[in-house]
């Protein structure tokens, strides 16, 4: 099977939230920068392409311009370990850019990530249709997800 390589659109800005991005998760890193040449359209030397890997999955950064821009129609989820984890991810991408709900925030580059908890979706599917009634009207009340208050609605009788 071929790899499938996500490539975000971004005006002028790829190469700066690549390295952001690198900066927030272990493991990673630029792999390759592309630079326009004298055919254009944009000043030869201006980045065009970064490829940049985020623990292990690899991404390309494209600075097409502005015709293009980001919507909550596609996000990036991050599946976190723990409340800890949660904090950090949401603190660190959230900075600069907007919170949303149930878990859902903008980058500073309008980039839209989910930073949710393992296990929430059995959470939510539980067999228990009222505890999953529960989870459910928790998280959405929430921004960033608080776990511990999520089990205790979900555990309320």
């Amino acid at each position: 099977m071929p790899k499938i390589t996500p490539n975000l659109w971004f005006d002028t800005k790829g190469k700066e939230a690549a390295e952001f991005y690198c900066s927030v998760f272990p493991n990673s890193r630029i792999k390759n920068v592309t630079y326009f040449n004298e055919a254009g359209p944009r000043p030869a030397g201006t980045v065009l392409t970064v490829e940049f890997e985020l623990d292990g999955q690899e991404y390309v950064a494209l600075n097409g311009g502005p015709e293009f821009t980001f919507t909550e129609a596609i996000s990036l989820m991050i599946t976190c370990a723990d409340q800890d984890e949660i904090d950090y991810y949401w603190s660190k991408l959230s900075e600069g850019g907007e919170e949303g709900p149930c878990g859902w925030l903008k980058d500073k580059y309008g980039l839209s990530w989910q930073v949710a908890p393992g296990g929430m979706a059995e959470m939510l599917n539980d067999p228990d249709q009222e505890r999953a009634t529960r989870a459910m009207k928790a998280m959405l009340g929430m921004k960033k997800i608080d776990i511990a208050a999520l089990q205790a609605a979900a555990d309320a009788a």
